[in-house]
């Protein structure tokens, strides 16, 4: 049996063509794909994408493990939620996954993996960090959602009201912490500008929900593939 995300029945209310991504149920579509490839090139549309995996690794010689184990320097990371875009590399050299990290203190770094090679990066995350003695801890408390498109940003603080506040000043490809319970990274992969939502599993549904009367579209996979 297949997973599911905490917004799957909010899928299927909403009519979602529902298929197996790695072993996942997740929309492909609400109807159409191309409609929803256009509302998020001209307006803002949003994502499920909870079956990606949020792991923090913390550790004094945290930075010198991913220096190892990603292609980019995360040397470059310097201020606090600054993002970097990567690959994980095995002992060859050859590509293993791509991922973004987040530098959150010099003790710790956040990722964000792929869900298709999950198990193999977790081993592989584990086994190449027995060596540092680090802690590394995937976050499967958390759930996220990426709202995409022009008008993304200003829709988002709409849905999150007074919790907003702040974000206006976020810096492209950074994550800024917005309480105990949500964190906005200002990454994605479609190539328009928009938030990455990092939040506890209990308030997926509320937050979906948010965004929808702040007039943000869902949107499937297939027209985040386009």
């Amino acid at each position: 049996m297949n997973k599911r995300t905490p917004l799957y029945d909010m899928h299927v209310a909403a009519g979602a063509q529902m298929v197996d991504f790695g072993g996942w149920d997740m929309p492909l579509n609400y109807g159409s794909q191309i409609e929803e490839h256009h509302q998020v090139r001209k307006d803002a549309g949003m994502f499920d994408v909870s079956h990606m995996t949020i792991v923090d690794i913390q550790g004094d010689r945290v930075r010198p493990f991913l220096q190892k184990l990603l292609a980019n320097d995360v040397a470059r990371l310097k201020s606090s939620g600054k993002a970097l875009y990567s690959c994980m590399l095995n002992e060859e050299g050859y590509v293993l996954d791509d991922l973004i990290v987040y530098y959150m203190t010099d003790n710790w770094f956040r990722l964000v993996v792929n869900s298709a090679t999950r198990e193999k990066d977790l081993a592989w995350i584990a086994m190449q960090g027995m060596a540092f003695n680090l802690e590394i801890k995937e976050r499967n408390e958390l759930t996220m959602i990426a709202v995409q498109g022009p008008l993304a940003r200003s829709k988002t603080h709409q849905a999150l009201g007074e919790r907003a506040q702040g974000l206006d000043d976020l810096g492209i490809f950074y994550m800024r912490e917005v309480d105990t319970e949500l964190a906005v990274a200002r990454t994605g992969y479609t190539g328009e500008d928009g938030y990455e939502l990092m939040l506890p599993v209990a308030q997926a549904s509320s937050m979906w929900a948010a965004l929808l009367e702040a007039e943000v579209k869902p949107c499937g996979l297939g027209a985040r593939d386009t």
